[in-house]
């Protein structure tokens, strides 16, 4: 199996877009599928699901931005975007739908691996960043879990909350479950001491 990144190209001008395939191919980039259709674009990012989009903004269908915003819902695949124009507004929109770097056509072939890496950098350590708070956002769930069962144990039994945390360690770990489900038994009332 190859190591190589994975692309989907839409450029609605044949000429450029044929020119991305083979220098892509020939940067080592491993191009799965082109259209020159926004809307395509989106269907074949959900059907090869590609480790990068490389989109124009201007293109039938869906344009860039529309198209960039549907791939970056659906998560997944890094975008870069194309552009004739270099306004602060159009960048700050394709930003905002979920552009992870842009090239301003005409572009120069040295500039489009470094984009493309710039774009994968950065959708990782997006994607990095979101697992993380999902790690802590799960954490704090287990932390009010486990202190409401915590709670229940003292108010209902009279432990002391150390008493409590252990009563709770214990049960974990002789019955090989999480501490979470130990807490969910005991806040149900079907747990006890």
């Amino acid at each position: 199996m190859s190591d190589a990144v994975t692309v989907v190209v839409a450029e609605d001008e044949a000429i450029i877009r044929l020119d991305l395939v083979e220098t892509l191919t020939a940067e080592g980039y491993d191009v799965v599928a082109d259209t020159g259709r926004g809307d395509e674009a989106v269907e074949l990012v959900a059907a090869h699901e590609p480790d990068l989009a490389l989109l124009d903004v201007k293109m039938p269908g869906i344009d860039g931005i529309e198209a960039t915003r549907a791939i970056s819902d659906s998560g997944g695949t890094a975008v870069v975007l194309l552009t004739a124009f270099s306004q602060r507004e159009l960048i700050e929109r394709a930003t905002d739908a979920g552009a992870m770097a842009y090239l301003v056509k005409p572009y120069q072939r040295a500039d489009l691996a470094p984009a493309i890496e710039t774009a994968l950098a950065r959708y990782r350590e997006t994607q990095a960043l979101a697992a993380r708070a999902d790690d802590l956002a799960d954490q704090l769930e287990i932390r009010k879990l486990v202190d409401r069962a915590k709670g229940r144990l003292i108010d209902d039994h009279g432990m002391s909350e150390a008493d409590a945390f252990r009563f709770l360690q214990t049960e974990a770990m002789s019955n090989r479950r999480t501490t979470a489900d130990v807490a969910t038994d005991v806040i149900a009332g079907t747990l006890a001491p």
